[in-house]
């Protein structure tokens, strides 16, 4: 029943989206996320009379009451402008939310949105070009250029010839682990799939009285497989042909390495737990991949446990993913509310806005200036478990943001599901997760 509910809520999806759009779009939906942005046009964004700004957003805990924080502080200092920040529960609960209020056109005035997300609100004239605004009188300052902001969540944001939104919490994958552990069996923490199998099979025992499993996976891998598949020396999709390539060698060795380890009892899957943040913390398990962004709730739930992250292992090749929410602009907003907008949305990616939210979340500087201040490398040199995904920048990719990424991602996952749990063999799995994920591309097309 789950994923039947699963497949109904991303057919209400594809309906909603399709409902949104007025007229046939015939603006630029290039995804091209290596094409340099080159806009002529400027805008003028000054606020010259009160207007109220409306966020919506699905921060949570530490990160909420940091954004809250924050808000009130911009607030403050703008005597025209007031920011409301309305939460919308979860993530899915943002996405559905914001599709039912396109519909209605009653969109806030900005949201936090995957760029996958964009892609549709592009494709249905829902979002603002912040490309003139950025290039226009009150953009970006010289000291703060649009240009510091770190390529990769740049290319993000770019979409053909426009810009649809700014980044703001961007995270990167990383590998948890107790150092405890390790440390008492010998152990490093471990920099190739070859070091990671192993230990997790050593780790694998009791201690201290307790069942420990040396590896951990999140339940939500089908949004991860294009980092083991990049791992594996592989290629996910195809972004410009829209077409599927993870079912090779490379993504056959990349599901096989992990159903090994599940098969012989070296690794686990979050299961009820659902994160797996809980087990870590309990003792549990020894390790494992997730949010750079948990780094926050580990430390808290942690209490005496040592622990820490490091980059994560590669198989054939290094590569990371960056993740995390941008803030995009929907065109139903007035121009002084965009104006608005703009100001508050630079504010929070300030040199000093980013790095102090990224102490206080997990999440990483989205500016190469932060990233190389003494603020954040006095900070991370003194705070080792954040030092894993600053590592990763390098070697740091962004996902598939094509029209489809969503429903494409769940069918990945319903039918790895039937690996994790049913025992259906890699091979099986993969030719299934090829075929469905390319019929979700198609689709939405």
């Amino acid at each position: 029943m789950k994923k039947l509910s699963l497949l109904l809520f991303v057919m209400m999806v594809s309906v909603l989206i399709a409902a949104c759009s007025n007229s046939k779009n015939e603006s630029n939906t290039s995804t091209d996320a290596t094409e340099e942005t080159k806009p002529t046009e400027t805008a003028k964004t000054e606020v010259s009379e009160p207007v109220e700004v409306e966020f919506w957003h699905a921060m949570s805990d530490t990160h909420e009451k940091w954004l809250e924080d924050a808000t009130a502080k911009f607030n403050a200092e703008h005597e025209n402008i007031t920011v409301k920040l309305v939460n919308q529960g979860s993530y899915g609960d943002l996405s559905q939310k914001l599709l039912a209020a396109a519909k209605a056109k009653t969109s806030p005035t900005i949201a936090q949105a995957y760029a996958e997300w964009m892609t549709d609100y592009n494709k249905n004239n829902l979002v603002v070009d912040l490309a003139p605004m950025i290039n226009g009188e009150n953009g970006f300052s010289a000291d703060q250029s649009y240009e510091d902001i770190s390529e990769v969540f740049r290319n993000d944001n770019t979409f053909g010839d426009k810009i649809l939104g700014l980044p703001f919490n961007k995270s990167s994958r990383v590998l948890f682990y107790n150092k405890t552990y390790f440390e008492d069996n010998g152990l490093t923490p471990p920099t190739t799939w070859d070091e990671l199998a192993t230990a997790a099979k050593t780790l694998t025992k009791e201690i201290d009285g307790k069942k420990v499993i040396g590896m951990g996976f999140e339940n939500g891998m089908g949004s991860e497989l294009s980092m083991w598949i990049e791992q594996a020396g592989g290629d996910f999709v195809d972004e410009k042909e829209g077409k599927v390539l993870f079912n090779s060698e490379a993504g056959l060795n990349a599901l096989t390495f992990i159903d090994t380890m599940l098969k012989n009892g070296s690794a686990r899957m979050a299961g009820e737990d659902g994160y797996m943040s809980g087990p870590f913390t309990r003792g549990d398990v020894a390790m494992y991949i997730g949010s750079s962004a948990g780094i926050a709730y580990v430390a808290k739930d942690a209490g005496d446990m040592a622990w820490s992250t490091t980059p994560l292992p590669k198989g054939v090749e290094q590569a990371a993913p960056f993740q995390g929410t941008n803030i995009t602009m929907f065109a139903n907003s007035t121009e002084a509310e965009q104006a608005g907008a703009f100001e508050y949305m630079k504010y929070l990616i300030t040199p000093e806005n980013t790095v102090d939210w990224a102490k206080t979340t997990g999440y990483l500087p989205v500016r190469e200036s932060a990233q190389k201040g003494a603020d954040w490398t006095s900070f991370i040199e003194a705070n080792e478990p954040y030092q894993a995904g600053n590592a990763q920048y390098a070697y740091g990719f962004i996902d598939v943001r094509l029209p489809g990424s969503f429903a494409m991602k769940n069918a990945m996952q319903a039918e790895l599901d039937k690996m994790l749990y049913e025992n259906a063999t890699p091979a099986d799995t993969l030719e299934a997760m090829s075929t469905k994920a390319q019929e979700a591309l198609d689709q939405a097309k």
